[in-house]
């Protein structure tokens, strides 16, 4: 180990004990409240789903902390632990090392392994927790095709992108990593293009919103809010999960409105109108837009320091790999780069939380505070969110405000 091993480690290890700790916090902050209502709903959330949502809640932290000690001792035994010199190895009896073919494949595999550890807490949180509470309507056999058809879509699109990122190191000369960003920002733009007509409707059936008398204000608030789509649909949700929830996709012309039918059959029409207006606040105040601008100049920032990375010797050995092709500093790269970025997570968090609050500031605008107010309510209740998480918790990890106290904004709007 150089000293590069030991920052790693040490920023691993206490990002996960942080982590732990305010998850243990959490669960204790919100046990401790379970039997009280907080006053602001007292008179609409029953004692009973307030207490349901407390042991969801604990539930899904539980799991989530033993998930959280899986995927760090996952990265361990592929740097320091030698795990991605053994792929590296081992592919390297089957194609030439550093060639774009044993590129792809080293790559592939740590994608594979990934999945291959998250799946038992997938299967858990879907057959156990979800199913417990009642949210879970994923069948066994939906499940299986559901990951047959990811997996078609990662081979038939992820592995020409990693033989195209690969291609674009060894063939663009040193500034070979401005390149691979170009690539990468120009591929997720073309997924946004792409996806709701593509590849959604591969998962899920999408029809138009048959709602005649909903339709029509729905299209209203559009017109008010100078917001123009592709359409209103309405999706087939309750296939797999009891949750509700309505969203935009799509970029540019390809913009659409797609309503969860969950969502539909638990909200009245103004309360859809107002969920509607928040998700357009959101439009209207550019927040994807802004989430780009900054996430382009972050995204070529590293891959511009991966391309000093890739010829420091101490990265490639710091991190358990005698080999240093450009496959292996990317795997290596993506591997650590999570424990140098965990305290940034309370900032990001905090700016998502700030969107929200412009949001649902739009959104009393439009509609009736009073009325995205009763929906919160009605989707705090039915989907267990709970209403007393731990404030620290929530100040590091939350990326919607807790509800007392976005409730409290929209109420004070009122007047």
């Amino acid at each position: 180990m150089n000293a590069f091993s030991l920052l790693f480690v040490c920023l691993l290890v206490a990002g996960l004990a942080a982590r732990l700790l305010l998850m243990r916090r959490h669960v204790r902050h919100v046990q401790a409240h379970r039997d009280r209502v907080p006053d602001a709903f007292a008179a609409s959330i029953p004692l009973a789903s307030h207490q349901r949502a407390a042991d969801y809640t604990a539930a899904r932290a539980g799991l989530g902390m033993r998930d959280a000690i899986a995927g760090a001792a996952f990265v361990l035994v592929l740097t320091l632990g030698g795990g991605l010199q053994f792929i590296h190895d081992a592919w390297s009896a089957v194609f030439a090392p550093g060639g774009l073919a044993h590129g792809v494949a080293l790559l592939a595999s740590v994608g594979v392994l990934g999945w291959l550890v998250e799946l038992p807490f997938v299967l858990a949180r879907t057959f156990g927790i979800e199913k417990r509470f009642g949210f879970n309507r994923m069948t066994p056999a939906l499940f299986a095709a559901d990951t047959a058809r990811e997996a078609a879509l990662a081979a038939l699109i992820g592995l020409p992108l990693l033989a195209l990122l690969l291609w674009l190191t060894s063939s663009m000369g040193e500034l070979w990593w401005f390149w691979v960003w170009a690539a990468w920002l120009g591929f997720n733009l073309l997924v946004m293009l792409i996806w709701p007509t593509f590849i959604a409707p591969l998962f899920n059936k999408f029809t138009p919103l048959a709602d005649a008398a909903l339709k029509a204000r729905v299209e209203a608030l559009l017109a008010r809010c100078g917001f123009q789509s592709k359409g209103l649909f309405v999706m087939d949700g309750s296939r797999r999960s009891a949750h509700g929830n309505a969203y935009f996709t799509g970029f540019g012309a390809s913009k659409r409105i797609v309503f969860f039918d969950t969502l539909l059959d638990k909200l009245n029409a103004d309360e859809v109108e107002a969920v509607l207006a928040h998700e357009l606040g959101h439009f209207r105040h550019r927040h994807i837009v802004k989430r780009l601008a900054l996430l382009a100049p972050t995204s070529l920032a590293l891959l511009a320091l991966l391309g000093w990375l890739i010829e420091q010797p101490w990265f490639f050995s710091g991190l358990g790999m005698s080999a240093s092709d450009t496959a292996s500093a990317l795997a290596l790269f993506f591997l650590a780069l999570p424990a140098f970025t965990f305290p940034l997570a309370p900032i990001f968090s905090h700016w998502s939380r700030v969107h929200e609050f412009e949001a649902d500031a739009y959104a009393a605008r439009q509609t009736r505070a009073a009325d995205l107010v009763a929906a919160l309510v009605k989707l705090y209740r039915d989907n267990a969110s709970t209403l007393t998480p731990d404030p620290l918790y929530s100040r590091v990890f939350d990326s919607h405000p807790p509800a007392a106290v976005r409730v409290a904004r929209l109420q004070a709007m009122q007047h």
